[in-house]
Parts: structure tokens; sequence; C-alpha cells
């Protein structure tokens, strides 16, 4: 189980000094080290010069997040995850993720934005669906740089309107890659963990249960 330390005290008292000091004594001795910073101020800063966030990254932080009222914010070391892994294990509960980049993931519907006819890219990656452009291109569906709106509707029509979308009871990701579990085993699943977590005699009532295995 992960240990966990936290450093308290006044405004301005070194806390974020002191902290980042012990990060890097921590990380010489080859450790894996996180951080989270809490703060009550909303409009914070995160990860630019002079912040703390910045100074524990600074120290040799893996990964350092933000917690303040009115934002959350993560930033880790680079990882090689694909957008779909990144997708299911940090937005579990969003009906749809929008990403930018990741013109050679697989199975992913993408919207290529196109400015200069001499740089297109349809021909050389997977799952282009639509063309964003003010140029006069041909293909099955094109927008405007400026129907932001329209996109979204041809998204909600495309991929929302017509599922019926359930959250799922049980997810399963292994190795990073969600595995499609018909109903009766969510539930089957499902059923066998609640149940070993209620024979642990908790009593307060269980909403969601999370559960990382490493083999």
């Amino acid at each position: 189980m992960t240990a966990i330390i936290s450093f308290i005290g006044w405004h301005d008292s070194g806390k974020t000094t002191l902290g980042a000091q012990v990060v890097a004594h921590l990380k010489r001795k080859g450790l894996r080290v996180g951080v989270i910073k809490s703060s009550s101020e909303p409009g914070i800063k995160f990860d630019t010069a002079d912040t703390d966030t910045f100074k524990y990254r600074q120290a040799g932080a893996d990964e350092v997040m933000l917690m303040a009222p009115d934002q959350m914010m993560l930033l880790a070391e680079a990882k090689d995850l694909s957008l779909t892994t990144l997708a299911h294990r940090y937005f579990p509960d969003a009906d749809i993720v929008i990403g930018e980049g990741f013109k050679h993931a697989r199975q992913v519907a993408k919207i290529e934005v196109i400015i200069n006819p001499e740089q297109m890219l349809r021909k050389e990656v997977p799952g282009v669906i639509a063309v964003a452009t003010d140029l006069n291109i041909s293909a099955d569906y094109v927008f405007r740089l400026n129907e932001g709106a329209e996109i979204a509707d041809f998204i909600e029509k495309r991929f929302l309107l017509n599922e019926k979308r359930q959250p799922d009871k049980t997810s399963l990701l292994v190795d990073g890659k969600k595995i499609v579990l018909k109903d009766f085993i969510q539930n089957s699943l499902a059923g066998v963990v609640s149940g070993y977590i209620k024979s642990l005699k908790m009593t307060e009532e269980i909403g969601e249960i999370e559960l990382r295995i490493k083999l």
C-alpha cells in the first residue's frame, strides 16, 4: 500500500520549500514520488515558474496534482499510453472524450482540420470520418472552421443519440486496454467483489468500488 504523509502549516511557513527538498532526497534513493498539493484559493496557475507545483516537479516528483476549489490538475511523466487507455483510465464517467492529436490511434474516429491543401492526412491515417476546412474539398462530411456547433451536433447524432448509453456496472482494464464485458459478466463480477467487501464488516453504504490488481 502506498505510504502517505502531508506537510501542514500556515501560509508561507515554508511547507513547499521543505517538501520539495524531501522529494529530491527521496528521488535520490530511487523511490517513485507523487505530490498532491491542496489549496483553498481559486485561479491558481499550474506548473509555471515560481509556482509550488513547478517546484515539486523541479525537485523530481513523478506526478504532481493540484486540488483547488475551482480545478483539479495532474501532471505526470510521459508514458506510452494510447488515447483509448487514457480515456478509459482517467475519464471513466465521461459520455465522450475529445482528443487532440493521436493521428495514428487505431479504432478511433477522427475529424481532420485542414488549412493547407498540400498537407492532408486522410490517405495516411485510419478513421477520418469528417473534414473541417475553409478550402474547397470533397468528402462525405465537410464543415467550415467556424462551424463548431454543427460539428458538435454531428458528433452527438453519430455517437450518442442512437446508442443506449447505460454506464457499465463493472469496467475491466487489462494492461490499459478496456475489455468489453457482457451484462451477466458485469453483474457476476460486481456481485463477487461487493460480497468480499461486505464480508469486511464495513458499516458505511457502498456506492462504488475500485479494484486494481498487479500480477
